[in-house]
């Protein structure tokens, strides 16, 4: 089975890159920002703790005030767009908003690795300008990959502007800059950066893929462009070319400022269909589980534990810990930034 998975995923590397249009020459007028928020709702916001979210914070509170978007990267194998397409599932299921999960210009839930990482950098910037608030990117395999490559073109890596992409619209707009909805002053896309970036079962043969040569030097090393970075590798996978008792060639670290933590997912975890966890949010005490899930912490095994009821239980409460996290954080930014303005006035 493990051969056929790397067979599998060799056959995928035959993808290519697809580059933007031309850059543009002229500044486009800016859009307006992020809409206003109820004063009762960004109370409520205000008062939560972003360690500690509950499922009544996030249906009855966070549901209402700002979301990040949330883009999904699947990995280079044919279908593997499915399996994406089950963490995204899951994410609705336990209350993250639809429209902030799938694409708006084809309400699909995730994109493939082989696109432009700049087409990306300039939608991630356009997100920010428009919601008031930072994306946040979940890459499984050559999508781990690709996220981290996005990194690097807003940290100014591969070059040093950025245009403008519109998601809703699927085009380039003519401008490199935004202006940020928390300062309200005009500022590149280079440096803009995300609130949270994770990836599972990133690097191994899949580097082999030409799109992503010029990462294999740099994948393990996370630049300035995210707050918060998980790097998560499953202790025996072909794949990714992990294996147990020797995780070092794996393991991910910050050149900045960046928060970076490495989490080991159990050698039965599957690497291909890791992000196959929609069924866990339909199962009330698993969903319990999860909301209640806190890294590091002594959170007991998952419901069902043992019988095969929990598979990938544990890449999925973590993952959600963060994005519950980081929602929070990110709307209370939006809002603090609001009644501080509003204060000067």
């Amino acid at each position: 089975m493990a051969s056929a998975l790397l067979c599998c995923a060799v056959l995928g590397l035959t993808g290519c890159a697809t580059q933007p249009p031309g850059a543009p020459e002229r500044s486009a007028s800016i859009k307006p920002g992020p809409p206003a928020i109820d004063a009762a709702v960004e109370d409520r916001i205000l008062a939560l703790d972003p360690e500690h979210i509950t499922e009544h914070d996030v249906r009855a509170t966070l549901e209402r005030g700002p979301s990040p978007q949330i883009i999904l990267l699947h990995g280079g194998v044919y279908g593997t767009h499915l399996l994406m397409m089950s963490f995204g599932k899951f994410l609705i299921g336990m209350g993250y908003p639809e429209p902030k999960v799938r694409d708006p210009s084809d309400g699909d839930y995730s994109q493939t690795p082989y696109g432009s990482s700049a087409r990306l950098a300039g939608e991630i910037a356009w997100y920010y300008e428009h919601d008031g608030v930072r994306p946040m990117m979940i890459g499984h395999s050559q999508g781990g990959i690709q996220a981290v490559k996005v990194l690097y073109e807003l940290n100014g890596a591969f070059a040093d502007k950025l245009a403008v992409w519109n998601p809703v619209t699927d085009t380039i707009e003519e401008r490199y800059t935004i202006v940020d909805p928390l300062t309200g002053v005009e500022r590149p896309v280079v440096g803009v950066s995300l609130a949270y970036t994770s990836v599972v079962g990133a690097g191994g043969v899949a580097l082999a893929a030409p799109v992503h040569w010029g990462m294999a030097q740099r994948l393990h090393t996370i630049p300035n462009t995210v707050d918060d970075f998980t790097g998560f590798s499953i202790e025996y996978d072909l794949i990714a070319l992990t294996f147990p008792g020797d995780q070092t060639a794996s393991l991910y670290h910050h050149n900045g400022t960046a928060q970076v933590r490495n989490v080991t997912l159990p050698e039965n975890y599957s690497h291909v269909f890791v992000p196959v966890t929609q069924g866990l949010a339909a199962d009330p005490k698993m969903r319990d589980w999860l909301n209640a899930y806190v890294p590091g912490a002594d959170n007991g095994q998952p419901p069902g534990a043992g019988n095969g009821n929990d598979d990938h239980a544990l890449w999925a409460a973590d993952v959600w810990f963060s994005i519950k996290k980081h929602w929070c954080i990110e709307a209370q930014r939006l809002i603090r930034a609001r009644r501080a303005g509003l204060a000067a006035q």
